[in-house]
């Protein structure tokens, strides 16, 4: 594997592959394979699970990382194009990427949306052009509109759960959220479910809808995996004999880049925060899946996060051991 970009790179069959690695490895995590071996780690948005989970990975199978992030340890990145360097910034990411590759075996990138242009973040232009700058293996930390290692977290949460692929519900539903976040992992998610094959629905307000390449991929993965993809603002009919609630919040897609329309849209929606009454209608197992952080009784109640129905912990948890079988694949020499 030369790079952890996308789940649509990956034919069902492979993912499956990565997930019975993951599986295997947090039994037996085999503490020399990647001996030797050194994971860059840039870092051009904050984290907390990313970071650890990838530190722990490497560090469970006998390698090392280290970790470069303008806030951090160097003297600014400027990243933009044909920009005369006289402010505060003092490297270029031109020059700062390939250095950093050149230390390393592979490296991982996190770089989010500037939600500017839709377009732009839609194709990942800014991410692309960083992908561009080193030729080692790349993992995707999560770009403006992919996190393709939630994905595969979020994937063997549910296999480990025995959650229905064909035949199963999965409800992506928007959360209220004081700001404008990015499109990364609602798109990555509503992708994965239906790439596994559920019936997915997608429940949000008027104004949030997901822009349509977004759902055309989605429709194309299930179509191929036996599932289906559908949108609605119908919050009943969506939670209806649902078997996952996944709440996430995004931007206005109608308002994208600009904040003063994108608070007048979501104002007024407090009351899109996932609770027991959310439940009602659900599978009785149904199951509350986020990507963490939350903002408790903000995007969910606190009775909902620290119930029976919460998985956000294992979710966290197997983004470790999914990434361990990435980075077994990636790098471990037969």
């Amino acid at each position: 594997m030369k790079e952890f970009h996308d789940l649509a790179d990956f034919q069902i069959g492979e993912v499956d592959a990565l997930l019975e690695l993951a599986a295997r490895l947090e039994k037996n995590p085999e503490p020399t394979a990647l001996q030797g071996k050194v994971l860059a780690l840039l870092f051009l948005s904050p984290s907390l699970r990313t970071l650890a989970s990838f530190q722990a990975a490497m560090t469970r199978l006998g390698g090392g990382s280290f970790v470069i992030s303008p806030n951090m340890s160097i003297h600014g990145l400027e990243t933009r194009p044909g920009i005369v360097m006289d402010g505060m910034a003092a490297e270029h990411i031109r020059e700062a990427v390939p250095v950093i590759a050149s230390y390393a075996d592979a490296i991982g990138i996190r770089a989010f949306a500037e939600r500017e242009s839709l377009d732009n973040d839609i194709a990942d232009k800014e991410f692309n052009e960083l992908r561009a700058l080193c030729d080692i293996p790349k993992i995707n930390m999560e770009s403006a509109i992919n996190h393709p290692c939630q994905s595969l977290a979020d994937w063997k949460t549910m296999d480990d759960l025995s959650i229905p692929r064909q035949g199963g519900k999965f409800v992506l539903s928007w959360a209220y959220h004081p700001r404008a976040l990015p499109l990364a992992v609602p798109s990555a998610t509503v992708h994965m479910a239906a790439m596994r094959g559920m019936d997915v629905t997608v429940v949000r307000p008027d104004g949030f809808a997901l822009p349509e390449p977004i759902m055309h991929k989605a429709r194309q993965a299930a179509a191929a995996a036996g599932g289906s993809v559908k949108e609605t603002d119908d919050r009943a009919e969506a939670l209806e004999g649902a078997h996952v609630i996944y709440a996430k919040s995004w931007s206005s897609t109608r308002a994208y880049g600009n904040r003063p329309a994108d608070e007048e849209l979501r104002h007024g929606k407090e009351d899109w925060c996932i609770d027991d009454p959310w439940f009602e209608t659900a599978q009785d197992d149904c199951r509350f899946m986020h990507c963490l952080p939350v903002r408790r009784g903000v995007v969910v109640a606190d009775r909902v996060l620290d119930g029976p129905r919460s998985v956000v912990i294992q979710e966290a948890r197997n983004r470790m051991y999914a990434q361990m079988a990435v980075l077994h694949q990636m790098l471990k020499q037969s």
